[in-house]
């Protein structure tokens, strides 16, 4: 999209766990909670033998980056077969390591997963030998019944939609950061390089008084301090701003409330280079301190740059055109 974009990462909160194991009944929403841990910055492991969960922590914690060891969430469960029946002894050597984590099971009553089941087409992975997806659903609660109980955290998705799932799990793990699921792209634009077709919202500047228009502005843009100004400290400009912000602060939380995870806001003055860039940046600064996990971005910077060198170098090739 941009030339050049700078982003806030996502920092996981120091109260969420380093390990999350999900687990459950099949058909109970573990696909939808692994998207959730991917939004709060875990790194997501599906369908992994019980067996090698020890062994992806400890490669984790030697993986030696700058960052150090991310957090992993990993999804275990029936479907490994044998390799599932060590869950338990697991965990114990998890506790006796001193890892940090905790076991979310996500169940169903029998009827809404069955109905789950015929909706999806899908086989159960416990009807192996041709038994009905009942008595594979019988099956599977059997052999996850010990597990079920050691659980940190059971939730019943009969009654759930997805949104409600992923609102449960927020609440859950991101301890306050739940806005920091919602991962934002604020970028600047030029109208006459085309209308933006990504954007969830756009917000059109061509109202404000143009820097084009002064030689000494021309040439910069908007990230640089004079057309900053010239832009940003004008009473129309403070008028918006407090028009902006108030809309911002009304829509976003709706956003996060309803479960989006990705949102990009467009701003958009004629040429992309002075206007939209400095509103551009003071939207995402406006949403950082608001504590969203922003990365602002300028689409059609890079354009009024390259035309800004060709200038430059016409302007120093034209004295050789009056030689003769």
């Amino acid at each position: 999209m941009a030339d050049e974009a700078r982003s806030e990462s996502c920092p996981a909160s120091e109260n969420m766990p380093d390990l999350v194991i999900v687990t459950g009944m099949s058909g109970a929403g573990r696909t939808e909670a692994m998207h959730v841990f991917e939004d709060l910055g875990y790194f997501c492991v599906d369908n992994l033998p019980a067996s090698l969960i020890a062994n992806v922590v400890s490669l984790n914690r030697g993986t030696g980056s700058e960052e150090g060891a991310r957090k992993l969430a990993l999804v275990c469960d029936a479907r490994n077969g044998s390799f599932f029946g060590s869950l338990l002894d697991v965990l114990d050597e998890l506790d006796d390591d001193g890892v940090d984590f905790r076991m979310v099971f996500l169940d169903a009553d029998d009827p809404k997963l069955v109905s789950r089941y015929k909706s999806s087409r899908r086989r159960h992975p416990l009807c192996e030998d041709g038994t009905t997806i009942a008595q594979g659903i019988q099956r599977e609660r059997s052999l996850l019944g010990a597990v079920r109980e050691r659980a940190d955290l059971v939730i019943n998705t009969t009654d759930m939609l997805p949104q409600k799932l992923r609102a449960t799990l927020r609440a859950a793990f991101s301890q306050g950061n739940e806005r920091r699921g919602l991962s934002v792209t604020v970028y600047s634009f030029g109208f006459k390089h085309g209308a933006p077709v990504d954007a969830d919202l756009v917000m059109d500047v061509r109202f404000l008084p143009n820097p084009y228009y002064d030689p000494e502005l021309r040439p910069l843009t908007g990230l640089d301090a004079p057309v900053r100004d010239f832009v940003m400290l004008r009473d129309e400009t403070i008028e918006f701003k407090k028009r902006w912000h108030a809309l911002l602060d009304v829509v976003m939380p709706r956003y996060v409330s309803e479960g989006k995870q990705q949102l990009a806001i467009g701003v958009g003055c004629t040429g992309g280079q002075h206007r939209s860039v400095a509103l551009a940046e003071s939207t995402g600064d406006y949403l950082k301190s608001k504590g969203y996990r922003v990365s602002v971005a300028h689409r059609d910077l890079g354009k009024a740059e390259r035309a800004k060198t060709e200038r430059e170098a016409l302007a120093g090739e034209a004295p050789d055109a009056h030689v003769s």
